[in-house]
């Protein structure tokens, strides 16, 4: 006998959602008849056990490269090569300066902030790490962080959409969402602000997209661009994933008082690791701006 095939038809099944899950993922890959629930919320990336095999290098050669006019960024206060103009020194003079207090306490995880807004934090976390990775066979990452204002997309004239948020929210793989410039760079963009960014900033998610950057990427220093600190709460929420901060301040507009506002904020959270004096010319005393106008 035949079977009786007059009955209800199965129910096709819904498609899945899109796990964002990284071709460089940790941990292991599960069956489809039995998927994790981490998996089926797109957080399976952000397991923090490596395999024995894992080679960030193939991380590295995955990341779309992006170019530069290198012309006209020099023009606009970025120096994307090595250069004898005096800000470009000055900025290899902090980077060796950075380095040592990097090495001598163990940190790698850098944010680069200012008392207030236009101090030119993005010009100098941009320039700091070109900086960096200007050193042969080093790796340096450097994220915009400054998630209501983005602007170092615009300022590298990368125009091509990228959404951090997505890789912070497991939306999109890294690979997906980060770009690198050279071979020793590696940038995390956003090209549109996002909304609710302390409440990103304050997601635990966000926490171990980061954490599960550094496993893929393992770079030596990641220089986060971050808000104002007198001006949200950004950076304290952040805290928890950055090792100290340095402040950039405008010779023009920041005070004292604003100064010492900051280290008030940042003593007993977070380490302060310097002060960056932007757009000062004191050329007697061997000192330049920073930043554009």
């Amino acid at each position: 006998m035949t079977a009786d095939q007059t009955g209800p038809k199965p129910k096709p099944d819904k498609p899945r959602k899109s796990t964002g899950v990284s071709l460089f993922r940790t941990g292991h890959v599960a069956s489809p008849q039995n998927v994790a629930p981490d998996l089926a919320t797109g957080r399976e990336i952000f397991s923090s056990t490596l395999p024995a095999l894992f080679n960030p290098q193939r991380v590295w050669e995955s990341l779309r490269p992006v170019q530069a006019d290198i012309r006209s960024k020099s023009r606009n206060a970025l120096f994307l090569e090595a250069s004898d103009h005096p800000a470009a020194v000055a900025f290899d003079i902090l980077r060796t300066r950075l380095l040592r207090g990097l090495v001598e306490k163990g940190w790698k995880r850098i944010a680069v902030t200012s008392p207030t807004h236009d101090c030119g934090k993005s010009f100098v976390a941009t320039n700091l790490a070109f900086s960096l990775a200007r050193r042969p066979a080093s790796r340096t990452v450097l994220l915009d962080f400054d998630l209501r204002h983005p602007e170092i997309a615009q300022l590298l004239g990368v125009k091509d959409p990228i959404s951090l948020g997505a890789f912070l929210a497991g939306q999109q793989p890294l690979e997906n969402e980060f770009r690198r410039f050279g071979r020793t760079l590696a940038l995390g963009l956003n090209t549109q602000p996002i909304e609710k960014a302390s409440e990103t900033l304050h997601d635990p998610d966000t926490v171990a997209a980061l954490t599960a950057m550094i496993e893929q990427l393992d770079p030596e220093v990641v220089i986060y661009d971050l808000p104002p600190a007198l001006v949200n709460d950004d950076l304290l929420a952040l805290g928890p994933s950055l090792d100290a901060v340095l402040l950039v301040t405008d010779g023009t507009r920041s005070s004292p008082q604003e100064i010492r506002a900051c280290e008030k904020l940042f003593e007993g959270r977070i380490p302060l690791l310097g002060v960056v004096l932007n757009r000062a010319q004191d050329f007697t005393a061997g000192r330049y701006r920073y930043a554009k106008n």
